[in-house]
Protein backbone atom coordinates (compact mmCIF):
# COMPACT_ATOMS: atom_id res chain seq x y z
CA UNK A 1 0.00 0.00 0.00
CA UNK A 2 1.37 3.36 -0.96
CA UNK A 3 1.44 6.13 1.62
CA UNK A 4 2.51 9.74 1.64
CA UNK A 5 4.55 10.78 4.69
CA UNK A 6 4.15 14.31 5.96
CA UNK A 7 6.52 15.77 8.56
CA UNK A 8 5.90 19.02 10.40
CA UNK A 9 7.79 20.78 13.17
CA UNK A 10 5.86 21.63 16.33
CA UNK A 11 7.53 23.25 19.30
CA UNK A 12 11.02 22.08 18.36
CA UNK A 13 9.97 18.49 17.74
CA UNK A 14 9.24 16.88 14.38
CA UNK A 15 6.06 14.86 13.86
CA UNK A 16 5.57 12.53 10.90
CA UNK A 17 2.29 11.01 9.83
CA UNK A 18 1.16 8.93 6.90
CA UNK A 19 -1.82 9.53 4.71
CA UNK A 20 -3.38 7.74 1.79
CA UNK A 21 -2.37 9.58 -1.39
CA UNK A 22 -5.70 8.96 -3.14
CA UNK A 23 -7.95 10.27 -0.35
CA UNK A 24 -5.67 12.20 2.00
CA UNK A 25 -7.07 10.14 4.89
CA UNK A 26 -4.64 9.69 7.78
CA UNK A 27 -3.22 6.23 8.37
CA UNK A 28 -1.57 4.83 11.46
CA UNK A 29 0.18 6.68 14.20
CA UNK A 30 2.18 9.85 14.77
CA UNK A 31 5.95 9.37 14.91
CA UNK A 32 8.19 11.94 16.58
CA UNK A 33 11.84 12.77 16.20
CA UNK A 34 14.43 15.42 16.94
CA UNK A 35 14.80 16.06 13.20
CA UNK A 36 12.64 15.74 10.13
CA UNK A 37 14.78 12.84 8.92
CA UNK A 38 14.41 10.99 12.23
CA UNK A 39 10.63 11.42 12.33
CA UNK A 40 10.29 10.28 8.70
CA UNK A 41 12.60 7.30 9.31
CA UNK A 42 10.49 6.23 12.29
CA UNK A 43 7.29 6.58 10.27
CA UNK A 44 8.82 4.57 7.41
CA UNK A 45 9.95 1.83 9.81
CA UNK A 46 6.49 1.72 11.39
CA UNK A 47 4.78 1.47 7.98
CA UNK A 48 7.08 -1.39 6.97
CA UNK A 49 6.43 -3.12 10.29
CA UNK A 50 2.67 -2.56 9.91
CA UNK A 51 2.72 -4.19 6.45
CA UNK A 52 4.66 -7.19 7.79
CA UNK A 53 2.23 -7.43 10.71
CA UNK A 54 -0.81 -7.44 8.40
CA UNK A 55 0.77 -10.13 6.20
CA UNK A 56 1.63 -12.30 9.21
CA UNK A 57 -1.86 -11.89 10.65
CA UNK A 58 -3.42 -12.94 7.34
CA UNK A 59 -1.08 -15.96 7.19
CA UNK A 60 -2.14 -16.94 10.72
CA UNK A 61 -5.81 -16.61 9.83
CA UNK A 62 -5.34 -18.77 6.72
CA UNK A 63 -3.44 -21.37 8.77
CA UNK A 64 -6.28 -21.39 11.32
CA UNK A 65 -8.84 -21.99 8.55
CA UNK A 66 -6.74 -24.84 7.11
CA UNK A 67 -6.37 -26.39 10.56
CA UNK A 68 -10.11 -26.22 11.20
CA UNK A 69 -10.77 -27.87 7.83
CA UNK A 70 -8.29 -30.64 8.75
CA UNK A 71 -9.86 -31.14 12.18
CA UNK A 72 -13.33 -31.25 10.62
CA UNK A 73 -12.24 -33.86 8.11
CA UNK A 74 -10.65 -35.91 10.92
CA UNK A 75 -14.06 -36.20 12.58
CA UNK A 76 -15.59 -37.34 9.32
CA UNK A 77 -12.90 -39.99 8.81
CA UNK A 78 -11.93 -43.09 10.71
CA UNK A 79 -11.21 -43.02 14.42
CA UNK A 80 -7.62 -43.07 15.57
CA UNK A 81 -4.72 -40.73 16.02
CA UNK A 82 -4.36 -37.38 14.32
CA UNK A 83 -4.06 -37.58 10.56
CA UNK A 84 -0.92 -36.46 8.74
CA UNK A 85 -2.94 -33.56 7.31
CA UNK A 86 -4.01 -32.49 10.79
CA UNK A 87 -0.46 -32.73 12.17
CA UNK A 88 0.92 -30.79 9.23
CA UNK A 89 -1.73 -28.07 9.47
CA UNK A 90 -1.07 -27.76 13.21
CA UNK A 91 2.65 -27.31 12.51
CA UNK A 92 1.85 -24.60 9.94
CA UNK A 93 -0.49 -22.94 12.45
CA UNK A 94 2.18 -22.98 15.16
CA UNK A 95 4.76 -21.54 12.75
CA UNK A 96 2.38 -18.76 11.68
CA UNK A 97 1.65 -17.92 15.32
CA UNK A 98 5.38 -17.80 16.11
CA UNK A 99 6.04 -15.59 13.06
CA UNK A 100 3.34 -13.13 14.15
CA UNK A 101 4.73 -13.06 17.69
CA UNK A 102 8.23 -12.37 16.32
CA UNK A 103 6.95 -9.48 14.22
CA UNK A 104 5.01 -8.03 17.14
CA UNK A 105 8.18 -8.17 19.24
CA UNK A 106 9.98 -6.06 16.60
CA UNK A 107 7.52 -3.16 16.70
CA UNK A 108 9.66 -0.08 16.06
CA UNK A 109 10.13 2.88 18.38
CA UNK A 110 7.87 5.74 17.31
CA UNK A 111 8.81 8.54 19.68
Amino acid sequence: MEMRIIAVERGGEWHARAERPDTGDPFGIDCRGASQAEAVARMTAWLEWQQAHVEALHALQEAERAYHRAVGSAFAGAAGGPSAERRESLAVLDAARAALDAIRARRPETS
